[in-house]
């Protein structure tokens, strides 16, 4: 068989060329597909964290708010942040966590800041830094119709 050129047609050796290709792409793929995944896992893992933290300072915020003195909002915020990353099961190297209950009265507000750092070491293929500090505010308005500590 030939063809137009009346050269012999190589068919055959196109298709042992061809041998083996397959095989070299998957080897070549599998490292950045791998990769890739590990990237989309870490940055999961870093917007959970962050969305958990949110909801702890947000949570604290609304607790502190409903307290009638600021003694007693300081302490309720502390102790919902607490409760709030432990259920939502975050661990946090360092937690800093400030209330400010300067505002606080009726028509007020009290502002929480939370900052925890968080650890990403238990995902070693990525080499990713050790920690990551996420940090977040929340502000919380006093109601205006409340009344005095009694």
């Amino acid at each position: 068989m030939s063809d137009l050129t009346g050269r012999p047609a190589r068919r055959w050796l196109r298709r042992r060329d061809a041998r083996g290709s397959a095989t070299l792409e998957l080897v070549l793929a599998a490292p950045l597909l791998l990769l890739f995944i590990l990237l989309a896992v870490g940055a999961g893992r870093l917007a959970t964290a962050r969305a958990d933290v949110d909801g702890a300072a947000r949570a604290a915020a609304r607790a502190a708010s409903v307290r009638r003195d600021p003694a007693s909002a300081s302490a309720a915020a502390r102790q919902t942040v607490a409760a709030t990353l432990a259920e939502r099961r975050v661990t946090c190297r360092q937690l800093d966590l400030t209330i400010d209950a300067r505002a606080f009265r009726p028509g007020g507000w009290v502002a929480v800041d939370l900052t925890c750092t968080v650890g990403l070491s238990d995902l070693m293929l990525l080499r990713l830094p050790a920690s990551r500090a996420i940090h977040t505010r929340f502000v919380e308005s006093v109601d205006t119709f409340r009344g005095p500590a009694t």
